[in-house]
């Protein structure tokens, strides 16, 4: 048996076997609300709170709107904030408006309602039918939910069965607000005999490797962190535990012994399976590449305005050697012509949802088939063994692409005509026009990322800190890359609103295996003049020029979209002197 098959077992005992479950990829991070909606949200909330408390309380902080604002669509909430729902609801909790109160009132038998066994719920799957689900002990009908929210093509429902396993893993729905919010949308009790309880589950999450404390999380299940952007400026290669963590699901236990790839050819009708100890026959391939999150400086952009996804900041990359096998070797084994260009190679890892539904994504075959493109199935970082972080046994190096496309712990190629068919490629890692909301976008309309734009980051000084002016000089550091192989050629800086530029040292750059085979970052360093006696608040802006002479956009305003991706205008810092 396939040692990914094996692999998804655990998950798949999160199902109930009488359920007939309709999932679609959870994949919004942890989202911010629509901008629109926030003030009347925060307010709608608050009233509701005191409401239930019977005495004033705080505003709602950001990010618990975020969350609610995902699950539970502000569109919804005028319905929600109603005295019918005020009245229905009051009694559930206590004074105390506390997370452990609300989990303790999904899980009391409300006497008022009536009781419905699991065979019951399961024919309520379809908008014709209602969509029910459960939650503890709680039934809870969201059809009227369903059509209103703006990304429910996104958001994960497990209609006419349970959502516990489900949020098991996406720990951002377990919050006061979303789990306040779904109470209301309670009309029965599950019948004891049916009730799953997330503590009687396997946690997915018991096996999660230990992460060094310098990393930042954005979020801890999934993992999600970076490191403190002045660390990236220390060393050209990033240390192996320094790397930024990108993790869409829980990590998966891979035992070496017992991996297995598994390749298909959809073209030429042809498979195979190899284990690891096949993969390091084939001859022994190392690019020095830069990987980026498609997030990277998501922070910044979310300055303009709010944004669904985590806030990264300028730290979500890192740059390292990786050795492995050529990805074109091993698909000229599986009956692929060095001149086939014309589809995808699709990937799926071992990473799973609770269906059993892998991480997946695809490159273009013409990219994986360029040995000038080297893509290589990496088993080693920086001269080690990947850890578990990083793809352990086996991830794709697919060097100058978003990172999302350099699937970690393989499980699965296929060679297809078609694109993955994953969330993943199909309706996320893309970007759009400025003016494109929830409401008007259309993910089919947009290419999936795939060559990364020019960028830089200044990694030191920080915002906010006060530096020493030395021989009439400030000394700033960063980094600068672009996706695509094209070198960075220049970095410039400026700390007088681009009246002046000082052109920065390229410091350490890779030179490259060729036009167009420049992977890796170039860390840089630049003297900032300093006026006598000038004392600041002083903003120092970078923008770096490649090969290709594409430069960096002024304004994060001009290149906002819904899923703050390819972030890349002038990066800045405000600074003190002393």
């Amino acid at each position: 048996m396939f040692a990914r098959r094996i692999l998804c077992q655990t998950n798949r005992r999160h199902l109930l076997k009488s359920q007939s479950i309709r999932v679609v990829s959870f994949a919004d991070e942890n989202a911010t609300n629509d901008p629109k909606g926030q003030t009347w949200m925060q307010k709608a909330l608050l009233h509701h709170r005191q409401h239930q408390s019977g005495g004033d309380g705080p505003t709602d902080s950001a990010s618990s709107l975020s969350a609610t604002a995902v699950i539970l669509g502000g569109s919804l909430l005028t319905y929600l904030i109603t005295e019918k729902i005020k009245k229905d609801t009051a009694h559930v909790y206590a004074k105390e408006d506390s997370l452990d109160a609300i989990r303790k009132a999904h899980d009391t038998v409300r006497k008022d309602l009536p009781e419905y066994t699991m065979d019951e719920i399961v024919k309520h799957n379809a908008p014709s039918a209602g969509i029910w689900v459960t939650y503890g002990v709680g039934v809870y009908d969201i059809t009227s939910f369903v059509p209103k929210h703006p990304g429910s093509d996104k958001v994960m429902l497990a209609a006419g069965g349970a959502i516990d396993p489900f949020w098991h893993i996406f720990q951002q729905h377990n919050t006061q607000e979303v789990l306040t919010l779904l109470e209301t949308f309670r009309i029965g009790n599950l019948r004891p005999d049916d009730v799953v309880g997330t503590k009687d589950l396997h946690d997915p999450w018991s096996g999660e490797p230990k992460r060094h404390p310098i990393l930042k999380p954005a979020t801890l299940k999934p993992f999600n962190a970076e490191p403190p952007a002045s660390v990236l400026v220390d060393s050209f290669l990033t240390p192996n535990e320094f790397f930024y963590v990108r993790n869409h699901l829980p990590v998966p236990e891979v035992d070496v012994k017992a991996y297995e790839l598994e390749m298909e050819n959809e073209k030429a009708g042809k498979s195979k399976t190899i284990r690891f100890a096949d993969l390091l026959k084939y001859p022994k391939h190392t690019v020095t590449a830069t990987i980026m999150c498609g997030g990277n400086r998501r922070s910044e952009m979310m300055e303009v305005k709010p944004i669904k996804g985590l806030p990264w900041g300028p730290s979500a990359v890192g740059n390292a050697e990786w050795t492995g096998a050529r990805l074109c070797d091993v698909l000229r084994d599986l009956g692929v012509r060095p001149g086939d260009e014309d589809g995808h190679v699709q990937f799926e890892g071992l990473d799973t949802d609770p269906t059993s539904t892998p991480y997946g994504a695809s490159i273009p075959l013409a990219k994986a088939m360029d040995p000038r493109g080297d893509v290589i199935l990496a088993y080693e970082m920086n001269g080690q063994p990947l850890n578990r972080d990083h793809g352990y046994p086996v991830r794709v190096i697919v060097p100058g692409v978003v990172g999302s496309r350099n699937v970690k712990w393989l499980g699965r190629i296929v060679v297809s005509r078609h694109e993955s068919s994953s969330h993943w490629q199909q309706n996320d890692y893309k970007s759009f026009s400025p003016s494109t909301d929830w409401d008007t976008v259309d993910f089919k309309s947009a290419p999936a990322i795939q060559n990364m734009p020019i960028t830089s980051a200044i990694c030191t000084p920080a915002s906010g800190e006060t530096v020493r002016v030395e021989e009439g000089y400030v000394t700033v550091r960063g980094y600068a890359w672009s996706g695509g192989g094209s070198a960075i050629v220049r970095v410039d800086l400026s700390a007088d609103g681009g009246k002046t530029w000082v052109v920065a040292k390229l410091d350490e750059s890779e030179q490259g295996t060729g036009p167009g085979r420049h992977w890796s970052w170039s860390l840089w360093s630049a003297k900032i003049p300093i006026k006598p006696g000038q004392k600041g608040p002083i903003e120092i802006v970078s923008k770096a020029v490649d090969s290709n002479y594409n430069t960096q956009p002024e304004s994060f305003a001009n290149i906002w979209n819904l899923r703050g991706v390819v972030g890349n205008a002038y990066s800045r810092v405000k600074v003190n002197t002393k």
